[in-house]
């Protein structure tokens, strides 16, 4: 049955979500909001004067005319076709692109171009709908599923300029069509071929996940098998991301700066140019590429490594002419598994950095107490210490 949706609750007056622990000194990110905010992009993107609540501080607004960071694509059939110089190829671009910065991208994927097109297809589907129909899924306060119409809902300043549409995938028999179930559940039945488009593109994705963890693997040598083997059974997120056009856009971010809390994000970007990547103290732009995948590494996988390798901080900017749109997968572990780097990785000369957590415990933190930047890592580690103290 399709899930009706309330609209009184659609406008209701923000809240900002639970008070950290008393033990937890953390930054100001959580302000309580100062009036009621719906992002419309219907309405938004044609407005010459954007809410004040989108406008991002001088030292954080966007350079539109960032250099291209020029970065060789991984071939990763090569790499599991076994080629002893395809294998020491990509171990090399992988080691040196992932100790410097968290970022690269692969082509020769063996992700089928029609899937692709299709989820692109659909999730333009999704966005056009109206606001009544996609607030069947509204994402509350606390949850990482559901429909966001920016941040409107945590936050009251510093809103990302975007609409997302987040939801769980597991690899995992008993949860074998989840993705499915979940549009046809919360969107209604009037969605189910969403739901096998997508189901069908997360178990690609999750595919395509262990694959890359293979070559991370050889590359802090580990072994093909460590890291696949960890991530089997993986319990990830998928998101789809709508940027709206913005007629000031040099004002505004559609994502801010952060590194993802997660362990890998595969990114697949339409053709509309918008992501950035921090390497040398400075913002770069990925140039879209359709046969590739950018490939991030996050806060998860840098604990993971004990920190040889860096969390990819990144942003999204948007423009005055046109829609951008991206699929995000976001590999996570088992929510079960505990997050610590393989013994090798460990010695006198490279001591631990993180302490063992659970993703589950990470999520929380981001979803309930901090709001994800550069430094969600530090300061999550330096709670867990808190509160074992």
């Amino acid at each position: 049955m399709p899930v009706t949706v309330d609209q009184s609750d659609s406008n209701m007056a923000l809240s900002p979500p639970p008070a950290p622990p008393p033990h937890l000194t953390l930054p100001p990110k959580f302000q309580e909001p100062q009036q009621t905010l719906v992002f419309d992009a219907s309405i938004l993107q044609h407005q010459s004067n954007i809410p004040s609540q989108f406008v991002w501080p001088d030292h954080e607004k966007p350079c539109l005319d960032s250099p291209q960071l020029a970065i060789p694509p991984i071939d990763l059939g090569s790499f599991l076709s076994g080629d002893h110089l395809a294998v020491s190829k990509a171990v090399e671009l992988v080691n040196e692109a992932c100790k410097k910065h968290g970022f690269f991208l692969v082509v020769n994927h063996g992700v089928d171009s029609r899937l692709i097109a299709k989820a692109h297809e659909y999730m333009e589907m999704f966005f056009s709908m109206p606001m009544m129909v996609k607030q069947r899924a509204q994402r509350r306060i606390g949850d990482h599923c559901g429909y966001a119409s920016s941040f409107t809902g945590r936050f009251s300043s510093k809103l990302p300029w975007k609409e997302t549409l987040s939801f769980r995938y597991c690899d995992d028999n008993n949860f074998s069509n989840i993705v499915q179930e979940y549009f046809s559940n919360v969107m209604g039945e009037e969605f189910r071929q969403f739901g096998k488009v997508y189901q069908e593109y997360c178990e690609a994705m999750s595919t395509l996940s262990l694959r890359i963890m293979e070559l991370l693997g050889l590359t802090l040598g580990v072994g093909r098998a460590y890291f696949r083997e960890f991530f089997e059974g993986n319990d990830s997120i998928m998101r789809l991301n709508y940027y709206p056009p913005c007629q000031k856009p040099d004002l505004t971010l559609g994502t801010g700066p952060h590194c993802d809390p997660t362990s890998l994000t595969i990114l697949h970007q339409d053709e509309v140019g918008g992501l950035q990547v921090f390497v040398d103290e400075k913002w770069h732009s990925v140039h879209p590429d359709p046969q590739a995948f950018v490939v991030n590494i996050g806060d998860t996988f840098m604990a993971l490594s004990n920190g040889i390798f860096k969390s990819c901080l990144h942003r999204a900017v948007v423009n005055n002419r046109t829609v951008r749109k991206s699929l995000a997968f976001f590999l996570c572990p088992n929510m079960e598994k505990v997050v610590k780097p393989p013994k090798n990785l460990v010695d006198s000369n490279n001591p631990r950095i993180y302490p063992d957590f659970t993703w589950p415990a990470l999520l929380e933190f981001t979803q309930k107490y901090y709001r994800a930047d550069m430094k969600t890592l530090d300061v999550f580690a330096n709670w867990l210490q808190q509160k074992k103290s």
